[in-house]
């Protein structure tokens, strides 16, 4: 679980919006696309690691996972959650 004041702190790169924790529903999901091989990150490559946790953008246009309890805020590894298929 990522500390609420760190969370409090921290923002998207690409839209500088504030971040939250994504659902369990919403994690599952992006873990059925790295299963499948379909999910992809703004860089275009695919995601093969599962995802522990993902904090997302306030409008949920943006997820960073959470790998070992260290968010990855690097614009390039976000996955476009808006892109993803609907269930």
């Amino acid at each position: 679980m990522i500390d609420q004041e760190l969370l409090a702190l921290i923002r998207c790169p690409i839209t500088n919006q504030p971040l939250k924790q994504a659902s369990d529903d919403l994690v599952s999901r992006c873990n059925q696309g790295v299963t499948a091989g379909t999910l992809q990150d703004r860089g275009q490559r695919a995601v093969t690691e599962p995802i522990e946790q993902l904090l997302v953008t306030e409008d949920q246009q943006w997820g960073y996972p959470v790998r070992s309890e260290i968010p990855t805020l690097i614009p390039d590894w976000a996955i476009e959650l808006a892109a993803m298929p609907a269930e």
